[in-house]
């Protein structure tokens, strides 16, 4: 399986590189997080994933802003970003990566509709989000964003 070997990859060349990564993951459900942890050796590299679903677990274990949620709402760039930079520094950890999003069939709206996810990546230099829409199903659509997820951290690892 071509993900499965992306996973994998990612472990190696972290464990090798002896980086570690954290991942806050909301519209994700922890899909991404046990990826990764379906790969023997991930203890070396993953330190932690928090699922943060509701907005008060964004708040409350995440330190995401509640004047920023309730001004931009849960599925934004900038939340994206909190999530991303506030679990690498919680966590300790070279790599944050935060996940919001819609993942439907319901809940979208014209401004956000469903399939939006934006993934946001911290590191101690920068911290950037990407933001990308699925026209897929529920499942489907995490599996893209464990896609792009696993492209950012190939890009970084290079």
């Amino acid at each position: 399986m071509v993900i499965l070997d992306g996973v994998k990859d990612i472990v190696a060349k972290f464990k090798k590189s002896n980086l570690k990564l954290a991942i806050a993951e909301s519209c994700t459900g922890g899909y991404i997080s046990n990826a990764i942890t379906n790969i023997s050796g991930a203890s070396k590299v993953f330190e932690s994933g928090i699922i943060c679903y509701s907005n008060n677990s964004k708040i409350d274990l995440l330190n995401v802003d509640p004047g920023t949620i309730d001004q931009f709402g849960a599925v934004s760039e900038i939340v994206a970003k909190q999530l991303a930079h506030n679990i690498r520094v919680l966590s300790n950890v070279d790599i944050g990566i935060g996940i919001t999003g819609i993942a439907g069939p319901t809940g979208g709206t014209p401004e956000k509709p469903v399939g939006l996810v934006y993934i946001g990546f911290s590191t101690i230099d920068e911290t950037f989000v990407e933001k990308h829409q699925f026209d897929v199903d529920r499942i489907t659509f995490k599996a893209k964003i464990l896609e792009k997820t696993l492209l950012l951290l190939q890009n970084f690892i290079k």
